[in-house]
């Protein structure tokens, strides 16, 4: 039996374990982390303490992305001591009726966690295709007859994402966008500009990771598929054809405006790097 894994935040009930009997100890998440990982990647592991009337001790509620890794975590692991000198309890969570949670996407870190994951760290790349300066002036407050203008930096990038063993290519747009307090001063400009075209990167990389579907099989073994749901018409553009789109639509791209994030491994010092494919 095969299991579809979506680059979002694991929102089902069987993706989720509730661990208790958890003994106080520094660096408790860090040791769960360690214990659970080792059967799947995690999303999340965070760690309560117990309301008064249950007693001293913690619990812990553990994120997989995958069900399946979720259930064999739970039965290898209820009972067992673990880390700590009394046996925990580790049940899978069960569904609350009537309540839905949005599976919301993942920032660009963990969708990168991910695919390294499942496909290894060559098994992918990415690339930027385009990175647009749209920076502007907004005009504000005129009601005693003059403009106050407070400058905007804007940037549109335009990523790709490729699994080249299995002939699937995705891409993602997507606009960072920040104001600028003292436009007078050129280093806070600069500041702003960098971490904007961060931003924008980072949340078009998300984006083109959002189609694809990474199905899980029995033997471990990993297919990849494009999600039909998440095709856009960007995905089916030559670069010049995208880069042509994306000036005229400048003015509508609001549909594209993911979570906000930072892409960690790109430096306000270095050029924004382009992850190409691996050499034969």
């Amino acid at each position: 039996m095969a299991e579809v894994v979506e680059f979002r935040v694991p929102a089902g009930s069987a993706q989720t374990l509730l661990v208790w009997g958890l003994e106080p100890e520094s660096g408790l998440e860090h040791s769960l982390f360690l214990a659970f990982s080792k059967f799947g990647p995690l999303y999340s592991v965070r760690v309560h303490r117990n309301a008064a009337v249950a007693g001293p001790g913690y619990y812990a509620v553990i994120k997989f992305y995958s069900a399946g890794d979720a259930g064999r975590a739970q039965r290898a692991c209820n009972g067992q001591r673990l880390f700590q000198k009394s046996p925990l309890k580790v049940c899978v969570c069960t569904r609350q009726k009537g309540f839905h949670q949005q599976a919301l996407a993942l920032n660009s870190n963990k969708c990168q966690e991910l695919a390294n994951h499942y496909l290894g760290f060559n098994g992918w790349s990415s690339r930027i295709i385009t990175l647009q300066n749209l920076s502007g002036f907004d005009s504000e407050n005129e009601e005693l007859g003059k403009a106050v203008q407070k400058r905007s930096v804007k940037y549109l990038c335009a990523v790709e994402v490729t699994v080249p063993n299995h002939g699937v290519c995705t891409r993602g747009v997507a606009l960072g966008e920040a104001d600028i307090e003292n436009s007078e001063d050129p280093l806070e400009f600069v500041t702003a500009s960098r971490r904007v075209q961060k931003l924008a990167v980072g949340k078009a990389l998300a984006n083109a990771f959002q189609k694809i579907l990474l199905v899980v099989l029995e033997n471990g073994k990993v297919a990849v598929e494009c999600s039909s749901t998440q095709a856009e018409l960007t995905d089916s553009l030559t670069e010049e054809e995208l880069k042509g789109l994306v000036q005229v639509n400048e003015l509508s791209l609001e549909q594209f405006d993911l979570e906000e994030e930072v892409l960690s491994d790109l430096s306000f010092d270095d050029e924004l790097p382009s992850r190409e494919l691996p050499s034969n």
